[in-house]
This record gives C-alpha cells, structure tokens and sequence, in this order.
C-alpha cells in the first residue's frame, strides 16, 4: 500500500485525473467498494471526474463501463448477476463463452468512439510478446499516429474480453483491426496486471501541464490463498492456477515499484490493503457470492483510509 498525498486543495484548476484499475478476476468486487465511496464524494459520474481511466483484465470491465458513463451501482449488478456464472465454468470453452455472453450483452457493437472519457483497455499481444493498449483518443498514442484508429478499429466488448483472457483458464480471443492485421490477443495482467504506470506515461502525452497529473491507483487488495480439495485429478490444474496467480502478483508489485522509481513526483493515492484473516482467503476465481459482497464491503472500508488523501484530489 502506499499513498502520496497531493498538496493542492479541491479548487486547484485544470488537473488532469487518472484513475487505474488492476486486474485480478473476481477480486473486482474489491474495487467497486473503493469505487462507489470515490463517486459518492465527487457527486456525480467518474468519466466526469477523471479524464484517463485505465484499466487491465476485471479492471479493464470496470474502466470501460465507467468511461461509457455507468454509475459504480450499474456495474455492481452486473457483477453480482454475471460473474459468479463465469467462474462457475469448469472448462475454458465454458468461461470464455460466458464471458464473450457479457460483453456482447453489455457492450453490444459500441465502438471506441462511444466512451465519454479518456480510456485504456490493456491486453497482451500474444504472438509480439508485448502489450497492445485499446485507446480512443490519438494524443495517447506513442507511434504510429498516422494510421491510428480509436481501438484499433475494434468494438469495446471485443477489447475487454481480450483484456480479460486469462489463458489457459480463457481462451485467447483473436482481433481484426481496422488495418486488416489479425492479432492473437491475451490477458492484459501478463505485462500490466497494475495499469497505473502506462496510464501515467499516457497522461504525461494528454497534459498540457505534467505537473498538474493526479493519479488514483486501485488494486484488487491482497488475501489468504483459499483451501481447495487435493484430488489427483487436480494437480496439473492447481499447479498451472497457482503460477498464474504468482505471475500476476508479481507484475502488480514491479509495476508499482516502476512507479514510485519513475514518477515518484506524481502525486498518487494507491490503494489495496492486505488481508490476512483466514475466513478472508478469496482468488480471483471466486463465484461465493456471499464472500464477493465482503470483498465490496472490504474496498468501501479500504476507502475511509485514504478519504481524506482522496478528498484534496477530488
């Protein structure tokens, strides 16, 4: 956790807001808690607030719903409806079908010029080896402006299911972009499961004054690793669950690592609490609907922490 507090007060003019969301599955509960206090205080829509809202895999769901101009309580309940049925899925064909359901349900044809903000969807490009970041907008882009495209010519649901494909638990969706080029697409958490070091470098290209950039960074918070039965038949699946937990967790901490080392001048409010009693032990595979309302109620505790941090930035 680490939280550097901005030393203007509310009516400093021209700010530019960023708000990053990690990845991390069913965790995502997490963060809307945190989420739904930050609207409460700023009194109205977050893409009115923030004018970069980046985020990767869940959070990638979560900042594209808020860039299309969704309250914090809309997206709740499409959580509460959907996300238990995903991670029920046993099979990858299962969860990615369901997945692609809710994207499709939700997002439906909207394309990157829809969103009322800013925005960065962060997926993987699988066959490249390196990231490849949905944006509406040509001043984040760092090359290739001449033949930029608002998304890479793709739909928003298409970006977030990619951002959120989990392989080998999802599998990889493959993209065609408006240049024609097919791209094997991956899990935006295996190069920025934490977000908030891209969004910052995309900030610094859409402010007119970097010194004026305030950053709110949301992780999905850090729990207990839950007990799973040990069947033979597990093993190979466990084994795979347990890298890719370890993988994702370890990119959120270098990620924020980078940040503090490269923008420590930024002013940044990071928060993601770690949990350490035993009945709090979550993944982001979670589907117990009971345990994914306190992961909600634990991210609206995890706010009165940093309100007051948060209160000069908002």
């Amino acid at each position: 956790m680490n939280a550097t507090a901005p030393p203007e007060t509310t009516s400093t003019p021209n700010l530019l807001r960023v708000l990053a969301l990690d990845g991390g599955g069913a965790k995502g509960f997490y963060t809307l808690g945190v989420l739904k206090e930050i609207e409460a205080m700023g009194k109205g829509p977050l893409c009115e607030r923030f004018q970069l809202i980046s985020g990767t895999s869940t959070g990638a769901i979560i900042a594209a719903l808020l860039g299309l101009g969704r309250s914090v309580d809309e997206i709740h309940k499409l959580y509460k409806e959907h996300v238990p049925t995903i991670m029920r899925r046993w099979t990858a064909c299962g969860r990615t079908a369901a997945l692609r359901h809710l994207t499709k349900e939700v997002f439906g044809e909207a394309d990157f010029s829809a969103v009322k903000t800013n925005v960065g969807i962060v997926g993987t490009h699988w066959e490249f080896e390196k990231p490849i970041i949905f944006k509406n907008n040509i001043q984040q882009a760092h090359g290739q402006t001449g033949t930029f495209a608002p998304g890479f010519g793709c739909t928003i649901a298409d970006a977030v299911q990619a951002s959120c494909s989990a392989y080998p638990f999802f599998k990889r969706p493959v993209l065609k972009t408006s240049k024609g080029d097919t791209v094997d697409v991956g899990d935006g958490g295996f190069c920025a499961n934490n977000p908030t070091l891209y969004a910052i470098t995309d900030a610094v290209r859409l402010a007119k004054d970097p010194s004026a950039i305030r950053v709110v960074s949301l992780g999905v918070g850090t729990y207990p690793e839950p007990k799973r039965p040990f069947y033979t038949a597990w093993i190979k699946w466990l084994v795979t669950y347990q890298l890719l937990q370890k993988t994702l967790n370890v990119n959120t901490g270098s990620m924020e690592q980078l940040r503090k080392l490269l923008f420590k001048d930024v002013p940044t409010v990071r928060i993601s609490e770690t949990f350490s009693k035993p009945e709090m032990a979550t993944d982001l595979m979670e589907h117990n609907l009971v345990k994914l309302d306190m992961l909600y109620q634990w991210g609206r505790e995890s706010f009165a922490a940093h309100e007051k941090e948060l209160s000069t930035m908002l």
